[in-house]
């Protein structure tokens, strides 16, 4: 299929299943959606892209933490460097387990000690062979889930958060810090921010799919 067609097929999918579609500039791309998923006011943001040069879909969602979480964070970080680096660790397991592809940004407080976290990145490819409705439906909720496992985890040991979102020292460093401009609904929201607003292959993880 020419990346064209592909792009017609997935946004009658997504319409199909009454998803909102906002179409992002993006010169690297032949298609950049935005959906919210689950459809309704409690989804998240997931970009749907159509890189250029590239027979595949890329899916990905980026999270960002609550300050007031990652306060908590430090606080932890100076009390138990142990438990710290323990919480981080089954994090990390959960997103390898939950057989995504994924990234992290991590603050930095001195340089040998990583942290708090402030943000995390799901994606996964869909090849132009291998998509259907099903597949592009399911990978939706794939990352959904896997998205939803950190948060859970980062709210039962960190509480609820501010409602603010906290800094990123990853995007300061490349000029895009609080340039967020959707947030995910009123249960995860009190703990992210999505970010809306970079071109897939800038800011997204991993960048190797364009």
């Amino acid at each position: 299929m020419a990346p064209n067609e592909v792009e017609s097929l997935v946004r009658d999918w997504l319409t199909s299943e009454r998803m909102e579609i906002r179409d992002q500039p993006d010169e690297r791309a032949v298609s950049h959606m935005l959906v919210r998923y689950p459809a309704g006011r409690n989804g998240h943001m997931f970009a749907v892209v159509i890189p250029k040069g590239r027979d595949l879909v890329a899916i990905s969602s980026m999270t960002r933490v609550d300050g007031g979480q990652q306060k908590s964070m430090k606080e932890l970080m100076d009390e138990d460097d142990v438990e710290w680096k323990a919480w981080v660790h089954e994090c990390r397991m959960q997103l390898i387990a939950s057989g995504v592809d994924w990234s992290v940004h991590m603050g930095r407080s001195g340089e040998e000690r990583p942290g708090p976290l402030q943000a995390f990145n799901v994606s996964e490819p869909i090849w132009f062979d291998g998509l259907t409705k099903n597949e592009l439906m399911q990978t939706l909720r794939r990352l959904w889930l896997a998205k939803l496992g950190v948060i859970h985890e980062i709210k039962y040991t960190f509480g609820a958060g501010t409602g603010s979102p906290g800094p990123v020292d990853d995007w300061e460093k490349k000029g895009m810090q609080g340039k967020s401009s959707g947030k995910s609904g009123t249960g995860p929201a009190k703990q992210v921010e999505i970010d809306e607003t970079m071109t897939f292959g800038s800011g997204f993880d991993p960048s190797e799919w364009v």
